[in-house]
């Protein structure tokens, strides 16, 4: 033991203070967030949903760190495992005061219902619901959960959609500052704020028209779950906002009370001995149950995509930064996986992105063509969002699934640069350049606008992109060409919307797309779900933060587990209090050593 840990301190002993420290505190950390704690024979599991949802699980072991770990489809794994588990009783829920991502709410509304069918309740508590963003959505899942409560004196303003934008053309024409931006077409509205001064007709219609129709489907899914008509449920949100005490007159809520109150009420309905544990730590104990205990059971390959399309493999940044991108070099090679993997007989790909760079996007749609060439179906599953490049990459699959609410479409291109060389002029900053070569080589430069020839060449290759994506969503969704350019121009749909234009076959979640994918495939009885997503080694994530090598790293986790060993921690304190002294820093004794 004390050869091994002097081998330890060897081995660091030229590492700085941050990067000894800094590592094991957070190897420490995901050791401990991954130990199961024991589960009561009654227990109620608890998921607060005030910090809020990624998507999809991070592929970055160290996710837990950025204070976002919670994802729609581990909740609804774990929900899953959970209603068959006979020691998990019920659900206790804290909801956001604000609004949630309306495609999460669809889909989190399927998972609790089905968690009640098996006879299980749920409770879910309220410390207000405030007009913030998407708010009848968080509502529309409270409405699933069957039993509302509100905290007292808390107030409910579920009332409706706004949203605003700030324009910035009137400010950009003062400074002098040039947006030379193209779009295809008038719906493709990324770019209006920096533009105009308000909403052109087509960005109010296409912005009015998808707030509407997510409104109405949580309105809908709420009255449903609450047992009353959606017309007068609409006009009774709409007259608040009210109190706690008020919303509970009306029939909005069931209960007003504390959450201690709501804890003891859901505790009573599981039975004696029943005892709260948090519903991250049941997760852990449940993750990759979809394939355990089915042998040589046929594979469903996952393969996941959630933020900004780029090209490239994501093997740099800082894993705890929580900004989410999809890397179309991981993307493809998960593809390829797959399809080299003769267990694997269909994928399903999960898909929550707004877009970003079509030729990052053609990369994916292309091992997407080449798995259903390959005999294997590809079936899309849509989460918040699928629009612009996230469209793209799904416009080929053998089948698209989507929530109510998800965002999708927006077919269409737009690109430019800001002209800044007028504007920084007036301060006294002179941008100047030089080029050799055509005369499109400086037509990104930021002294001033395209010229007219540029402004030509730059228009010719939108078209082609623009026309590019058309003819892959035509060929893909068996619709005439010209039908998709009625609908596309940049616009954007709700999957209610979507599916009626024929953009999207099913509505439905993340299994749904599952089963959709096992009768493609012709799999009739259970099925091994496998992640295939390339993933990064806690290790690895290490060494991206805090340039450790992954050798290194290892040895720290073998020094943290080590920990529980009193000889073992007592050495490790000595080690780290003379490196501390010895670079000048204050060393603090834990209160439990």
């Amino acid at each position: 033991m004390r050869q091994f840990l002097i081998t330890v301190a060897g081995v660091f002993a030229g590492l700085t203070l941050f990067v000894v420290i800094a590592p094991i505190l957070i190897v420490a950390a995901v050791i401990g967030a991954a130990r199961p704690t024991p589960l009561a024979p009654r227990s109620v599991l608890v998921l607060d949903l005030r910090g809020g949802l990624s998507d999809q699980e991070s592929r970055d072991p160290l996710a837990i760190l950025s204070g976002k770990s919670l994802s729609v489809l581990g909740v609804e794994e774990t929900l899953r495992a959970a209603e068959r588990d006979g020691r998990v009783g019920g659900l206790l829920v804290r909801l956001p005061e604000g609004g949630m991502d309306p495609a999460a709410a669809d889909e989190l509304r399927g998972a609790f219902k089905d968690f009640r069918a098996h006879g299980k309740p749920i409770l879910v508590h309220s410390q207000g619901l405030y007009a913030q963003g998407m708010v009848p959505s968080t509502y529309e899942l409270a409405a699933a959960g069957g039993d509302i409560w509100m905290q007292p004196a808390s107030s409910f303003q579920v009332t409706g959609l706004a949203r605003q934008d700030i324009f910035l053309g009137r400010l950009f024409q003062r400074f002098g500052v040039v947006a030379d931006y193209q779009q295809r077409y008038e719906y493709k509205t990324a770019v209006n704020p920096y533009l105009h001064d308000d909403y052109t007709p087509a960005h109010r219609e296409s912005e009015l028209s998808w707030m509407g129709s997510v409104y109405d489907t949580a309105v809908g899914a709420a009255a449903a779950d609450r047992g009353r008509p959606a017309a007068e449920l609409k006009t009774l949100l709409e007259g608040g906002p009210y109190s706690a005490e008020e919303a509970k007159a009306k029939g909005l809520v069931d209960s007003v009370g504390d959450l201690h109150q709501a804890e003891t009420s859901i505790l009573a309905k599981v039975g004696d001995g029943a005892r709260l544990t948090e519903f991250s730590r049941y997760g852990v104990r449940t993750r990759g149950g979809a394939g355990a205990g089915l042998g040589a059971a046929p594979t469903i390959a996952v393969i996941t995509a959630e933020g900004a399309i780029m090209t490239g493999r994501d093997g740099v940044g800082n894993p705890l930064a929580g900004e989410r991108t999809v890397h179309s070099d991981d993307v493809a090679r998960a593809f390829y996986r797959a399809i080299d993997d003769s267990a694997v007989k269909a994928i399903v790909f999960r898909i929550s992105s707004p877009g970003g760079s079509d030729t990052a996007s053609e990369q994916i749609l292309a091992a997407v063509r080449a798995a259903r060439a390959a005999g294997k179906p590809v079936v899309v599953s849509m989460g918040t969002y699928a629009a612009s490049g996230g469209y793209w990459i799904a416009s080929q699959a053998s089948r698209i699934v989507a929530q109510p609410s998800t965002i999708t479409g927006s077919i269409g291109v737009f690109g430019g640069k800001f002209a800044l060389g007028e504007a920084l002029g007036k301060f006294g900053a002179d941008v100047r350049g030089l080029k050799v070569g055509g005369q499109f080589s400086d037509a990104f430069s930021m002294q001033g606008p395209m010229t007219s020839a540029q402004r030509a060449a730059f228009s010719a290759w939108m078209d082609r992109i623009y026309a590019g994506f058309v003819g892959r969503v035509a060929q893909g969704r068996g619709l005439p060409v010209e039908r998709v350019r009625e609908i596309a121009r940049g616009r954007v749909w709700t999957g209610v919307q979507a599916k009626s234009l024929g953009l999207v076959d099913d509505l439905g979640g993340f299994y749904l797309a599952v089963d959709r994918a096992k009768a493609l495939a012709g799999v009739k009885g259970p099925a091994r779900l496998e992640d295939f997503d390339v993933s990064t080694s806690p290790f690895e994530a290490l060494q991206r933060m805090f340039g450790v090598s992954v050798e290194s790293a290892r040895v720290l986790s073998a020094a943290v587990s080590l920990a529980d060993d009193p000889e073992a921690r007592g050495i490790i304190r000595v080690l780290a209090d003379a490196r501390l002294r010895r670079e000048g820093a204050t060393v603090l004794a834990s209160p439990t050593d």
